[in-house]
């Protein structure tokens, strides 16, 4: 992860019956994500059917991106989201301006913000 990108991991769990619908609607944020965010430089997708859970890690290339993605193609989604799966927590890592905390915090996320402190990528 390079300096100013910003990596969201979170997950959802589909209401009893809505495993499918679920998907569905991830299907069609990661289609617009790549069509109309050209921040948005990596989405990947993984469901657990024992417990009906929705993993997804986006990586943004900076925090202007989470933000144009949280004010568009999240926010066209997420009350039918509401309807059918229970969010769970969601860890913002990498630098995450406090006006996009309070952004996060205000819809009703459970929201982790940690900041870059060591690593490595080959």
């Amino acid at each position: 992860m390079n300096n100013q990108e910003v990596m969201v991991v979170y997950k959802w769990t589909a209401k009893e019956g809505n495993s499918e619908q679920l998907k569905a609607i991830y299907k069609e944020v990661e289609s617009q994500m790549k069509s109309n965010e050209p921040g948005a430089l990596k989405v990947q997708c993984y469901f657990d059917e024992t417990s009906s859970t929705l993993v997804v890690m986006d990586l943004f290339s900076d925090a202007g991106a989470v933000g144009f993605h949280l004010g568009t193609t999240a926010a066209g989604h997420f009350n039918d989201l509401l309807k059918i799966a229970v969010p769970g927590e969601f860890l913002f890592c990498g630098e995450v301006p406090e006006e996009m905390k309070q952004a996060a915090v205000g819809m009703g996320l459970n929201a982790t913000f940690a900041p870059a402190v060591f690593g490595f990528e080959r």
